[in-house]
């Protein structure tokens, strides 16, 4: 192995910043791609949308290869940390505006819809969605094309372009596997007679239950599947072997085998492992690891990995996914309910000459896609962070100097031509892994204390979780439900009658809202305000005479007013509802006899509530009954 610096950098047990962002951002592009269906579908598709996804995707990989052969005319002066930190600094703008052309197209020009009439994809959704997710993987493609011209420097020879891209592919595909068994699989459930299995699986209670099993499936038998995508295979037989099976056997490590990987030619310096179950657990190591690092450095860094599966890192990245996902579900529809609200967002929209429905659709797409980078680049990253230093004081556990996990460190930051006090988002520096052993090996308490911090953190974020899917879950399917639809209602309401205040309709809703809020005095106003708009309107015509023949806050009767608003509406409709609270009217003015008549009448015309109008007969019955014969007892 060339020890002058072609080895690609990296640090035990880490894949690599600029590999991991694909990752992330590959899942960014899937919640792009499925937030699009808060989009209303197009009544026809605009073949315009086609010229505009070729010419865009020809104009950005027009500025990719301009971006990087500027880089390498400029690069032939720097050195090499400055060429990979400009190198990496391009990668992630040029994904990011990768993202941004994504969404425009997804979310401008619904491209989604090409296919959307083929009957196979109104079948299999999931296959539209692959496709179309392909959009997004080839803009990656094109720029590892031209970033190859550079970044081959940091690799060994070997490593060709087709190489370079297809490894970078293949680390990305694990973010759609989860997603795409998961939705490919409900495509197909959805094609089976089974009524009562589909309505169970559309209900909140199927949703979360195939959810669960999904992902425990998929985060047990996950790893023999992504061995294969990454083109892993069993470490041969002979010393290298033997050496890592003797530190497994020394932590009692359970595993299924040891594979070499070849991440990009095998030229990267890093180790890794997969699985939560011992037996669909695999050890992967690089062969540029084994060639450059000797036996105690190897060692230290397979206890590297071992302190992630000791610390059962990898079971809480599970239930950190789980926690988004959970929250998520509890919280979409108040989080759409309450985005609605932001009036200046919606202004906003509205001064650029669209309508509420795509403002509302697109502020949502933009929260939960901010969200879920905030998410992952911010909260996942500080566990990381956490998590990494905790499996690097793992060495500890066997013996009393990590020499060998030092040394390793600072052969990487050689080979890399790194400064070693350059972090990542998902990384301490190397300067700051190496300072806090050296801290370790001088103060064996602060061991123990970074454990209890890594405790306190997640018994920090389980409690934060549960509380923030209780209270969702409550505003959702809760006690809180009725109180906060009361409360979104009115304020949309509000919200559109100050849009539209001529509409009377609206003011029905308000009325029809405050009274179930029993704001009766409110109720009132909106009734009358939609009769000062529209006076032959029945359905404010009834509503307001029912408020004031039978409101049960007495201040609010009017038996006269009531009367005479029963008697308007029942000369215009003469249904079973209306003719009930025209008797209602008659009662409160003391006609009872046409009070009982009228019921009749409702209980002669109504086909619902058959029970609640014979009641109502029996009721007026009775009354009439007690008022001709005073002296009886009722």
């Amino acid at each position: 192995m060339d020890r002058s610096g072609a080895v690609r950098r990296n640090r035990p047990g880490d894949i690599g910043p600029p590999v991991f962002s694909n990752f992330i951002y590959f899942l960014a592009a899937l919640v792009i791609y499925t937030t699009s269906e808060l989009f209303d579908k197009p009544a026809r598709f605009d073949p315009g949308a086609i010229v505009f996804c070729l010419a865009s995707t020809a104009v950005f990989a027009l500025v990719c290869r301009i971006y990087f052969d500027r880089l390498a005319v400029h690069g032939r002066s720097l050195p090499a940390q400055d060429i990979d930190r400009r190198v990496n600094t391009a990668v992630s703008r040029l994904s990011i505006a990768a993202l941004v052309l994504f969404a425009v197209n997804i979310y401008g020009f619904r491209v989604n819809h090409l296919l959307s009439d083929v009957a196979v994809f109104q079948w299999l959704p999931t296959l539209g969605a692959l496709l179309f997710l392909g959009l997004f993987l080839f803009y990656l493609i094109l720029i590892w094309n031209f970033a190859y011209q550079i970044q081959k420097r940091f690799f060994t020879g070997a490593l060709t372009k087709k190489s370079f891209i297809l490894s970078n592919v293949a680390f990305c595909l694990p973010a759609m596997l989860p997603w795409c068994f998961l939705s490919l699989l409900a495509d197909c459930l959805g094609l089976l007679p089974f009524d009562g299995l589909n309505r169970f699986m559309n209900s909140t209670a199927g949703e979360v239950i195939y959810i669960l099993f999904f992902v425990i499936a998929i985060s047990v038998f996950g790893p023999v599947l992504i061995q294969r995508l990454w083109g892993c295979r069993p470490l041969a037989p002979g010393i290298d072997r033997q050496r890592i099976e003797k530190t497994c056997q020394m932590a009692d490590l359970k595993y299924r085998d040891i594979l070499v990987w070849n991440l990009f030619g095998g030229s990267m310096i890093t180790a890794g492992v997969m699985g939560i179950v011992g037996r669909f657990r695999y050890i992967l190591v690089t062969p540029a690891l084994l060639a450059c690092l000797d036996d105690d450095e190897i060692q230290g860094v397979v206890l590297h990995e071992i302190g992630h599966v000791y610390h059962r890192h990898m079971v809480f990245y599970l239930f950190f996914f789980a926690g988004f996902i959970a929250c998520n579900f509890v919280f979409f529809e108040p989080l759409m309910f309450m985005v609605y609200l932001i009036n200046p967002l919606q202004q906003g929209g509205v001064f650029l000459g669209l309508n509420q429905d795509t403002v509302h659709a697109a502020i949502i797409c933009l929260v939960l896609i901010g969200l879920f980078i905030l998410y992952f680049r911010f909260v996942f990253g500080l566990f990381m962070r956490h998590f990494e230093r905790q499996a690097d004081l793992h060495i500890f556990k066997y013996t009393d100097s990590p020499s060998a996990l030092i040394s390793t460190f600072y052969k990487i930051a050689s080979l890399s031509r790194q400064s070693i006090d350059k972090p990542n988002w998902h990384h301490f520096s190397i300067g700051q892994r190496i300072g806090f052993l050296e801290k370790c090996r001088m103060n064996p308490g602060m061991i123990q204390r970074h454990h209890r911090k890594v405790k306190t953190m997640i018994t920090g974020y389980l409690l934060a979780v549960g509380i923030i899917f209780f209270i969702g879950y409550s505003v959702s399917y809760g006690g809180l439900n009725t109180s906060f639809t009361q409360f979104v209602a009115g304020k949309i309401l509000s919200r559109q009658l100050e849009l539209d205040p001529d509409n009377s309709d609206l003011y029905v809703q308000v009325g029809d809202f405050y009274y179930d809020a029993r704001q009766y005095g409110k109720a009132a106003v909106a009734y009358e305000n939609v009769l000062k708009i529209d006076p032959v309107n029945v359905h404010a015509l009834n509503n307001l005479a029912w408020l004031l023949a039978t409101c049960p806050d007495t201040a609010f009767r009017n038996a006269a007013r009531s009367l005479e608003l029963a008697r308007r509406a029942v000369n215009i409709k003469r249904e079973a509802y209306i003719l009930d609270t025209y008797a209602e009217a008659l009662y409160a003015n003391n006609y009872k006899s046409r009070a009982l008549a009228t019921a009749k009448q409702a209980l002669g015309v109504s086909t619902k509530r058959k029970e609640y109008y014979r009641a109502q007969v029996i009721r007026f019955e009775k009354a009439l009954r007690n008022h001709l014969m005073p002296g009886r007892k009722p």
